[in-house]
């Protein structure tokens, strides 16, 4: 009889902690969800994330808040998410920075691995090796002699070392055996500015934002970043079939939320992030943009693959020689 009892509350008690769970994923949200965006307004990012809010806002029913924290090379808004509440609440849309900025920076503010749980990649972003017209190279294996016959003269533009634009141009000298002279910018229009009025040679720049440039013949494209050729751009050709075999280099956006968020939380925001992104709407928003929408891994891998790209990246900066910043 004793032993009845037992089982029976032990079964009773398994019923709850299942129903509380259960529960505890369906109450969620309780209020505004608020993404911080890294990066500024008029960026893919945030161009995105605007067009996903409204999808989001309809299926989690209550507002959805796009809040932009720009700064220390996305840090900024980073530490701003990990340090927030574990609920779900305060989510961050990073750029691939987030693998470099471990490495870069000598005083991190909390542990990328540790502090931030992924929960959904959304899509990757290409890059254009553009030119300014008077340079005289035309194709990339032209660009590699013309920088081996002036090393360290022709200058490129950047965002900042954490940049994927600024690592592109890392990674290419460092598989050409090339040395190009790094010109920081706050933010990627300003270089672009700067490429197109000729007081510098060139940058690696997000796809989408150039063709029209392109088109325009205010730059040269010389070729893309990823491993297959982009859509918007379909007549460049990638790096990797230029002259520089195995060459990748493309920029990410995942969301992540604060590593302590309950996981019932963490599924019911990779389910609804998965398909606000998959709508036509947004989707056409993701390819307009020059960028490539991506059924992202389930968050378990996403960690994995946080991982590897920090060790990637971080392995490059220390081979370059790259300092630490403050």
């Amino acid at each position: 009889m004793v032993a009845r009892r037992v089982v029976l509350i032990a079964a009773l008690l398994a019923g709850l902690f299942a129903l509380g769970g259960r529960g505890f994923g369906q109450e969620f949200p309780t209020g505004p969800i608020t993404f911080v965006v890294a990066f500024p307004p008029g960026g893919s990012i945030d161009v995105v994330m605007r067009a996903m809010a409204p999808k989001l806002q309809e299926r989690l029913g209550k507002p959805v808040v796009i809040e932009n924290r720009v700064g220390a090379g996305g840090n900024i808004a980073a530490v701003a998410v990990a340090s927030a509440p574990p609920d779900g609440h305060t989510l961050l849309a990073p750029a691939s920075s987030l693998a470099a900025n471990p490495t870069l920076i000598r005083h991190m503010p909390f542990d990328t691995l540790k502090d931030l749980q992924p929960i959904a990649l959304l899509f990757r972003t290409p890059l254009a090796l553009v030119v300014h017209p008077s340079v005289q190279a035309k194709s990339v294996s032209e660009l590699i002699a013309l920088l081996k016959q002036k090393p360290g003269e022709i200058t490129f533009g950047h965002s900042g070392a954490g940049a994927a634009i600024f690592l592109a141009a890392e990674l290419f000298q460092s598989m050409t055996g090339t040395k190009m002279n790094g010109i920081g910018y706050r933010g990627a229009p300003p270089a672009l500015n700067d490429v197109m009025a000729g007081h510098v040679a060139l940058m690696f720049a997000d796809a989408g934002s150039v063709v029209g440039h392109i088109n325009a013949g205010r730059v040269r494209a010389l070729g893309v970043s990823s491993t297959a050729r982009v859509p918007a751009l379909p007549d460049v050709p990638t790096i990797a079939e230029s002259g520089v075999p195995g060459f990748d280099a493309v920029g990410w956006t995942m969301i992540c939320a604060p590593s302590a968020t309950p996981k019932p939380v963490i599924d019911r925001l990779h389910a609804e992030l998965k398909a606000a992104a998959a709508t036509p709407d947004v989707r056409d928003v993701i390819v307009r943009i020059g960028t490539i929408p991506v059924d992202s891994p389930p968050p378990a891998e996403l960690q994995k693959f946080l991982a590897s790209e920090i060790d990637r990246w971080g392995g490059l900066i220390a081979r370059a020689g790259l300092a630490r910043t403050e």
